[in-house]
């Protein structure tokens, strides 16, 4: 295992790439503008990124129409699409130290967690993306013998994607790989703290063969290029990952333009429900811990409120500080040893603190945390923060923090908890603890969340369809049913008559 000396040496010699990659070049933004690019664990800049704007959007997305019109890749027979998919794959697999770094000094994510997690998650997503183009199937229906009826399932066009900074990689992947699964061309709009990361994968595409102008990537600022790409005419869907007031302004800039398609995964503020029965309350403090600290909880459906029967409440609540004392050690993200990395920029965190210090005042009991201390001067973080005596009504309660806090409820009966697990405008996902099958059922018909889980938190795989209810959003990633999101049925009647 590299040691914290060895990571920060590798990091002096990257090569970090600051350009748009707009038909298989990296190229200057046409306005000659540039954004710092900032590590949040010690306040240094590490590049000028270009800054990409409405003119930059527009190039892109003509290089998008331009590789789909002559269909440079959607022509391609699926099994050489899927050749190209799998050596994307091993390229990401033989430069995972670089994407790593350029990930951690970017976000700020602990380096054995970019590679322990992230990477092979963004892997299994192309890799399983790429082994489902050939299982795109359509449909002869059952007519009258006058006739054949074909159903057809083809791509849409240049889709747009617009990524979060919480797990860059990631998250880009599962906007992307099913995109150019289905034979679309992209263009990708990565979260501008955090862009390095995606910059250099759309360079690795083209490596593995993929035709110039399929996958395009613009760098810059929401309310500039995202905004120029949501409104483009020529943009046929656009698939967002974020938060849920930007989802609501791309869904009318949706329809301002030409009523393109929007995908919305809009956050979360998901409840895990313990009961008193549950099997194992060590386990479930443990998965408890983890769901909310992991990533600094900077995680769309990190489990921050957590709903506890009030026979177990006190030993869960000891246990709970206990736990998440041992488990997280603020530091130096190249660091191996670190267990908890800062958020992603210093306003970031200047706006977690105003919610922790926001949930003191309506009188929320502050267990632990609270503060900002870290291990670096300068870093952006923040400690893992629990409050206990929540009411539903709290800020806390009720608002996406994207922090490491997390409120504690006590609750008498499973009727109270499922009232309270439901009562927010979020549904993206939740969880229930018991040893009884019969409440396991009856917690899983009654959550409004589009991800349940039992007696776990955060497990599934790639055959796991992820989205949300009500203010999560529409859609969903992973699983077939994302890769068909990006196709349109077509209705083809023979007559034979």
């Amino acid at each position: 295992m590299r040691s914290r000396d060895d990571w920060v040496a590798a990091a002096t010699q990257l090569s970090i790439r600051t350009g748009l990659y707009i038909d298989g070049r990296y190229q200057s933004a046409r306005a000659g503008e540039s954004f710092e690019c900032v590590n949040p664990a010690s306040g240094a800049v590490i590049a000028h990124m270009a800054r990409g704007q409405a003119a930059d959007i527009d190039a892109a997305v003509a290089s998008g129409v331009a590789a789909w019109k002559d269909r440079r890749w959607r022509g391609l027979a699926p099994r050489a699409r899927m050749e190209v998919l799998q050596r994307f794959a091993d390229l990401v697999q033989q430069h995972s130290q670089e994407l790593a770094l350029l990930e951690t000094l970017d976000m700020g994510k602990p380096i054995n967690d970019v590679l322990g997690i992230d990477l092979p998650e963004v892997l299994k997503t192309i890799r399983y993306f790429a082994e489902c183009i050939d299982k795109i199937e359509g449909a002869v229906t059952h007519t009258d013998a006058s006739a054949l009826h074909l159903i057809l399932h083809e791509p849409l066009g240049v889709v747009g994607a617009i990524t979060p900074w919480n797990y860059p990689m990631l998250m880009a992947m599962w906007k992307v790989a099913p995109i150019l699964a289905a034979g679309n061309c992209v263009v990708l709009k990565p979260a501008e703290q955090a862009p390095l990361s995606c910059t250099r994968l759309a360079q690795l595409f083209v490596d593995a063969g993929g035709p110039p102008g399929v996958f395009n990537l613009v760098n810059g600022f929401g309310p500039e290029a995202g905004k120029a790409l949501a409104l483009h005419p020529d943009v046929v869907k656009l698939s967002f990952t974020g938060s849920t007031a930007v989802g609501k302004l791309l869904l009318g800039y949706a329809g301002q333009s030409n009523m393109k398609r929007v995908a919305l995964e809009t956050g979360g503020k998901s409840p895990q429900i313990f009961l008193n029965d549950l099997y194992d309350l060590d386990a479930a403090v443990d998965r408890a811990v983890g769901g909310i600290y992991d990533n600094a909880g900077q995680v769309c459906n990190a489990g921050s409120r957590l709903l506890v029967q009030r026979g177990i409440h006190d030993e869960f609540v000891r246990r709970f500080i206990a736990r998440s004392a041992l488990a997280y050690r603020a530091g130096d993200p190249l660091d191996p040893a670190t267990t908890l990395g800062p958020l992603v920029s210093h306003a970031h965190q200047r706006n977690v603190l105003a919610r922790i210090a926001r949930g003191i005042s309506e009188g929320a009991h502050l267990a632990m945390g609270g503060g900002s201390a870290g291990a670096l001067p300068g870093g952006a973080f923040v400690e893992p923060t629990l409050f206990t005596g929540a009411t539903a009504n709290m800020s806390i309660c009720r608002e996406e923090v994207f922090g490491p806090v997390t409120a504690i409820t006590a609750f008498d009966t499973e009727e109270e908890a499922i009232a309270l697990a439901n009562d927010s405008d979020y549904g993206l996902a939740a969880a229930v603890w018991t040893s009884d099958l019969k409440k396991a059922h009856h917690f899983v018909a009654q959550l409004e969340a589009g991800v349940v889980w039992v007696n776990c938190f955060g497990d599934g795989d790639m055959t796991q369809p992820f989205g949300g209810f009500k203010q999560s959003g529409n859609s969903r990633d992973k699983h077939m049913m994302s890769l068909l999101s990006y196709t349109q049925s077509k209705s083809a009647w023979f007559s034979l008559a």
